[in-house]
């Protein structure tokens, strides 16, 4: 005979029903998994920055070594007076007969190049001390962020390197194959090699500025030869602009443009 007890303390006890999640506990919830999705997305943007974006300008300089060739090949060198360049506030009177001489060509001859067209390939960089530029990056014609994705990019507005005047080159420091990445490891006197199709333009560091991006002075016409060479800074950030300034020593034109200045 079974008894009412016994029957009674056979039944499966039933686990105890936990309360629904509260209002702001699903809201907590909803915000952490929110921030966890907002870190991934940083980080994969970041990655992207560093190291995809350098991937892809890296295995550009390929194409643009070969188009650079190319452009040695077909590059048409003339042979043209030497007017020389003067820095704001230097220029000379205009009766000054070496403007004249200069209009006349009695200054000696340059080697000159056609100007390249925008987003082409037509000099190459390097510098020995540095590792991110002693086997050369291939320099384009401009600086919009489309041509600063595959080269470092000459201002259109300034002399090509090798001429009288201020050529600048800008380059990315930390995305975009990083070519300026150690521009801030230069000292005086370092040597810069720019290779165009008139020839092997060799310049010496003899400047370093940190300045604001609106320092356009930075970009001005100067006495004798000279490059300027600009970058971000400091690293990850756009906040300042590294500025290296290096005047021209050796090259096809240097003795006309030293001799003269």
């Amino acid at each position: 005979m079974t008894h009412l007890a016994d029957t009674e303390t056979s039944r499966p006890e039933e686990a105890p029903q936990l309360p629904p999640p509260s209002r702001g506990y699903r809201l907590i919830r909803g915000m952490g998994w929110t921030l966890v999705w907002l870190g991934v997305l940083t980080l994969g943007f970041v990655a992207h920055q560093l190291w995809i974006t350098t991937f892809f300008a890296k295995q550009n300089q390929a194409e643009l070594v070969a188009e650079l060739e190319d452009h040695f090949e077909s590059a048409e060198i003339t042979e043209i007076p030497y007017v020389p360049v003067f820095a704001p506030g230097e220029a000379p009177e205009p009766d000054d007969p070496s403007i004249v001489s200069g209009a006349l060509g009695n200054l000696g001859t340059l080697r000159s190049e056609p100007p390249p067209e925008d987003g082409t390939a037509f000099a190459e960089i390097r510098i020995p001390s540095l590792d991110s530029l002693k086997d050369g990056w291939a320099v384009v014609e401009g600086v919009a962020l489309g041509d600063l994705k595959n080269g470092a990019g000459h201002m259109p507005w300034t002399p090509l390197p090798g001429q009288p005047g201020n050529s600048v080159i800008s380059g990315h420091r930390t995305t975009y194959g990083q070519p300026f990445h150690d521009l801030d490891q230069l000292k005086g006197g370092d040597r810069i090699e720019v290779e165009t199709a008139a020839g092997l333009h060799v310049y010496a560091v003899r400047e370093t500025h940190v300045v604001a991006p609106t320092a356009v002075w930075v970009t001005q016409p100067r006495s004798g030869a000279w490059l300027t060479l600009t970058t971000c800074n400091p690293k990850f950030s756009a906040r300042e602009r590294l500025v290296v300034v290096a005047e021209l020593v050796e090259g096809p034109n240097a003795e006309v443009i030293l001799g003269r200045i």
